[in-house]
C-alpha cells in the first residue's frame, strides 16, 4: 500500500511507495521483456484488449494490465503493442488510436474514485524502466493536491486541425515542450469523442516526429530521444509533451523555478517548418 505525507506548510504531498523498489531491471532481451507478445504470463492479468486471442494469450494489439510495482493503489499500465519497438509516433494510425480509445475507457472507469493521471515515458532518460512502449493511469485520491498547470493561453500554434489546437505556450518549462489541447473547453479527458480521438492521434503522431527530428538534426542533446506525456487530469484538459533534452540541475532542484533554454515563439516557428 502507498502512504501519502504532507508538507507541514504548503499543500503539497509526497507519496511513500517501497514497492517501487522492486521494478524490473532496465533492460531485457526482447525474448525476456514481459510486455512482448507470448509473455503475458510474466504480467497481472489483463483488464483490457484490443485485438484478437483469449484473455493473456497472443493475439492482442493494444493490452492493459495491473502494474505490477504500483505508485499507487490503482495503477495500470497500456502495452502500445505487441512489438517491441515502435512507440507511439511510428505505428500504424488504427492501433494508436486504440491506445487513446484505452485511456478513454480506463479515465471514465476510475473517475468517480479520484483523480485519473495518464502519462507516458518514453526512454530511460525520461523514466522509463522497460524499453518496450508504454504509458501508464495512476488514480490519486481526490483530497491530493496534485502540482499541476492549469491550460496555458493558446499562443504561438503550430498546428490547427478541426477539434485541437497544438502550441508552445510562453510559459514553457522545458525547452520544445508542445502542447496539445481541444478547441471545446470546459470538459475532461473522458469527454473526448471518437472523432476527436482520431484527430488527436494524428496530431500527437505529428508532433513526435516532428521533435524527434529537432532531436537528430539540431545536436542539442547527446541522449537519445526521449520525451514524457501526461493528460491533464481535470476539467480543461490538455495533453502535454515533453522532450527531454536537458537535464534538471540544482538550481532548479533548489529554487523550483524552470530554466528554458530557447524561446517558444522560436520553438513554434522551427517546428511549424518541419515536414514529413
Amino acid at each position: 500500500m502507498s502512504k501519502y505525507v504532507p508538507d507541514i506548510s504548503t499543500k503539497r504531498w509526497v507519496i511513500i511507495s517501497p514497492q517501487r523498489l522492486d521494478r524490473m531491471p532496465k533492460k531485457h532481451v526482447h525474448a525476456m521483456c514481459p510486455f512482448c507478445a507470448g509473455q503475458e504470463k510474466h504480467t497481472p492479468a489483463e483488464v483490457l484488449r484490443f485485438g484478437k486471442g483469449e484473455p493473456n494469450q497472443e493475439g492482442w494489439i493494444v493490452r492493459v494490465t495491473p502494474n505490477k510495482f504500483p505508485i499507487t493503489d490503482i495503477h495500470e499500465v497500456i502495452i502500445h503493442s505487441p512489438h517491441h519497438d515502435n512507440d507511439i509516433e511510428n505505428l500504424p494510425l488504427a492501433q494508436a488510436r486504440m491506445i487513446f480509445h484505452a485511456y478513454r475507457q480506463r479515465y471514465n472507469l476510475y473517475k468517480k474514485h479520484g483523480q485519473v493521471l495518464i502519462f507516458a515515458n518514453h526512454g530511460e532518460h525520461a523514466g522509463a524502466s522497460l524499453d518496450h512502449p508504454h504509458s501508464q493511469i495512476v488514480v490519486l485520491p481526490s483530497q491530493i493536491n496534485i502540482d499541476v498547470v492549469v491550460k496555458e493561453p493558446i499562443q504561438n500554434v503550430i498546428i490547427r486541425n478541426t477539434f485541437f489546437n497544438v502550441y508552445c505556450p510562453d510559459f514553457s518549462q522545458w525547452p520544445y515542450e508542445v502542447w496539445v489541447a481541444p478547441k471545446k473547453e470546459g470538459r475532461v479527458f473522458g469527454d473526448i469523442t471518437d472523432e476527436e480521438i482520431s484527430d488527436l492521434t494524428e496530431i500527437v503522431q505529428q508532433t513526435i516526429k516532428k521533435l524527434r527530428r529537432v532531436h537528430d538534426t539540431k545536436g542539442i542533446s547527446k541522449m537519445p530521444f526521449s520525451y514524457n506525456y501526461y493528460i491533464y487530469p481535470k476539467e480543461n484538459w490538455y495533453l502535454r509533451i515533453i522532450p527531454r533534452f536537458i537535464h534538471r540541475a540544482g538550481f532548479e532542484l533548489g529554487t523550483g523555478l524552470s530554466v528554458n533554454t530557447i524561446d517558444p515563439q522560436d520553438v513554434a516557428e522551427i517546428l511549424k517548418n518541419i515536414h514529413h
